[in-house]
Formats: C-alpha cells, structure tokens, sequence
C-alpha cells in the first residue's frame, strides 16, 4: 500500500484583502514565515487575536488572502474561546460559528466563519487514480507509525485538485489522540 504524509494543522485563519487592512492597515500584505506542503500556501509572520464569549488565543495568518474568512480550531480551541464551530470541509462557512479578530490597527467581527476542519487527503488526479479513489469520497485511514496508540481516522474526506500536493491534514486535537508527532504516514483502508 502506498504511504502518505499526515500533517498537523494548527489553529489559524484565513482572511480576505479586506479583513487584512482593517487588522493591519491600508494596503498592508503578508509577510511568508514559512511555505506549506501544499502548493502557494504559506504560513505568514503575522498573527491576530480570535476573540469569543469565554476567552481569546493567538493565531497564525495562513496565505495567500481568501475570498471569505474562516478560522479553522481544534474543539479544544473552540472551548477555550467559548465558541461551538461545526465539522466542515475548508471553505464551507455558512451558518457556522461566530467570532472577533483583533490586529494591531483594528478589529473584525466575524458573524460566521469558525470551524473545526474535517480531516481530509489532499490529491492530484494521478495519486486519485492510484488510490483508486475520487474527488469526495470518503475513506478511512491508518497511521503506520506506531506510537503505542494505534490510530485509525474513519470519516476522512478526500480532496482531488492538479493544484493540491498528497498530504492528510488533522486538528491539533486528532494528533494528540494519536500520540502523533514528527513525520507521520498512513494508509488507505478500506
């Protein structure tokens, strides 16, 4: 069976130019920390506020900017900002949870926008066709580096673009369920 790359998505947020000039000022772009595994996709130097009824964390700016804000936390993030976000793929925002962004030069309040993201399998069409799986479907997955938690991800979305390198993404939440930590693979299971 061919191995993939599981990879721990932290909390972060995603913001529009709009939002992005309210929090640090007209005209104002990301700086890149660091690039991600997927194609263009970086994690910035800047960070904001995510403010909810109970608390507040700091979180990383992902680029480049979106069309919409979404904030993507673990539900153990979610409780600690007091906020119930549902289980979505990225990008499915509406009617999901609430909360405010505060940067250095101002601050946002976002009516919907707040989820836990779904795991997923990002793939190109060529690794699709050698899983023998497709754009939606959903698998199951198991971490073959045994941690002393055996861990299998059911439930797990797959995602097919030319545009997406082959990585799983899981919450902060699932990693630490899993005792999993540095470089992680898993297998499709059927």
């Amino acid at each position: 069976m061919k191995e993939f790359m599981i990879e721990t998505s932290a909390r972060h947020v995603h913001v529009t130019q709009e939002t992005l000039e309210v929090l640090f000022g007209a005209g104002f772009t990301l700086t890149v920390k660091k690039m991600l595994s997927q194609p263009g996709q970086f994690a910035s130097e800047q960070k904001v506020k995510v403010v909810g009824p109970r608390g507040e964390l700091a979180c990383s700016i992902l680029g480049p900017v979106r069309k919409d804000n979404q904030v993507e936390l673990s539900f153990t993030d979610a409780r600690t900002v007091g906020v119930i976000p549902p289980i979505r793929e990225s990008g499915d925002i509406k009617g999901s949870a609430a909360c405010k962004l505060v940067g250095p030069c101002g601050e946002v309040e976002l009516k919907e926008g707040v989820i836990v993201a779904k795991r997923h399998i990002h793939m190109t069409p060529v690794d699709a066709a050698e899983f023998g799986v497709k754009d939606k479907d959903i698998v199951s997955v198991k971490v073959v580096n045994n941690t002393g938690r055996n861990v299998t991800f059911h439930d797990t979305v797959v995602r097919v673009s030319d545009t997406y390198a082959l990585a799983m993404h899981i919450d902060t939440d699932e990693a630490n369920a899993g005792a999993l930590s540095g470089a992680v693979t898993g297998v499709i299971v059927k």
